[in-house]
């Protein structure tokens, strides 16, 4: 019977094991650092509150990929759920993504679709024809006033340098919506999970040939003799020591708050301006409309550098970060036994249904 090691218990790890157990005969071992499984994904109810917490950060499951979103569904019942995101600015609460709303509210204008986009059109920075950095980015597609208002001082505070610093690739696609949509994706399945995200995972990794150790570090003491195979989930220059350096993260960390009632009366609340020193404020009962609750919890988001202890989130993917980058992957293809995958092995910025996706044709393969 084939052993095989998976390191790291979010979804990339998670459907290798699910899917290698439904495909063959063979044992698994799936270890984590941390004390749970689920990675960034874990839910859990406060224990004051009896509300479902996402405890890294909000996760709003959304794809348009039919393969995808019938896998996730086999492990839990999935609720719809529109995430619907305000930002406040200059006193005002606006609509996002920027939309016909948006719009007419920003310029106190009163404009259809067609006048709305010739008006946006004009406001658009048409001397640069190649974006050099997000900024150019941003000017090129909305203009000055509603960069200003809605991106420079969030990404800032995002990302912690100045955003014309930051490459234009980070802004691939700005969605400007000429009509009064304020779904804040554009996917064709979007939902939460009725009972958190934890349960998904215990139901993938409940086969009786999977085995989880929890609080187990993987580094050049772990044994892998036995093992035909490693399916690596972890950071990439962690894996080696970080001998070319460390690739560049921001983190995020939360203060919580607790109130009767209803404190902000929506799920996520940006905070554009660069003098609030939060990006924003998730109030988690309302992830979950479908339940009742006398008390609420909301968390203000905190975005900074990541130090040594800190999880990483966010890749920067800066000029320096791409060239370690290509010094690690050139060892990875070196290493016969292993398989790198999922968002910090492979320092790209994934969403869930792209880990997932990843995951299964890896396997596939």
């Amino acid at each position: 019977m084939k052993k095989y090691l998976i390191v790291g218990c979010g979804f990339s790890g998670a459907v290798v094991a699910e899917q290698l157990t439904k495909n063959e005969n063979c044992k698994i071992l799936v270890i984590d650092e941390r004390s749970h499984i689920g990675g960034n994904c874990y839910s859990e109810r406060d224990p004051n509150t009896n509300v479902m917490v996402h405890k890294y950060g909000p996760h709003i499951f959304n794809t348009s990929n039919k393969k995808v979103w019938d896998y996730i569904n086999q492990f839990c019942e999935m609720m719809p759920f529109v995430n619907r995101v305000k930002t406040v600015y200059d006193g005002q609460i606006f609509s996002m993504p920027i939309n016909l709303h948006t719009i007419n509210q920003f310029f106190n204008k009163n404009f259809n679709p067609k006048e709305a986009e010739e008006f946006i059109e004009k406001q658009a920075d048409k001397s640069i024809s190649e974006p050099k950095n997000f900024e150019e980015q941003a000017l090129k597609f909305i203009g000055k006033d509603l960069y200003q208002a809605f991106f420079y001082g969030y990404t800032k505070k995002q990302w912690g340098c100045e955003p014309k610093d930051l490459p234009a690739s980070i802004l691939k696609r700005l969605p400007v919506r000429f009509n009064y949509e304020d779904n804040y994706y554009s996917n064709i399945y979007q939902g939460i999970p009725r009972n958190g995200y934890t349960e998904i995972f215990r139901k993938m990794l409940s086969h009786p040939n999977i085995e989880i150790k929890l609080q187990t570090k993987f580094n050049e003491s772990f044994n892998i003799d036995n093992f035909e195979h490693i399916y690596y989930t972890g950071p990439i220059d962690a894996f080696f020591n970080y001998k070319y350096g460390r690739l560049g993260y921001r983190t995020v960390y939360f203060e919580r708050g607790e109130e009767i009632g209803d404190f902000q009366g929506n799920a996520v609340i940006n905070y554009a301006e660069e003098n609030v020193p939060y990006t924003r404020v998730h109030e988690h009962k309302h992830f979950t409309p479908w339940e009742n609750h006398e008390k609420t919890i909301y968390f203000k988001e905190f975005s900074k550098e990541t130090g040594n202890n800190d999880e990483p989130y966010y890749p920067k993917r800066l000029e320096e970060d791409l060239y370690k980058l290509e010094l690690y992957l050139k060892e990875v293809e070196e290493l016969k036994r292993y398989t790198f995958l999922g968002r910090l092995a492979t320092y790209r910025y994934l969403n869930m249904d792209q880990v997932i996706e990843e995951a299964l044709k890896i396997i596939n393969e």
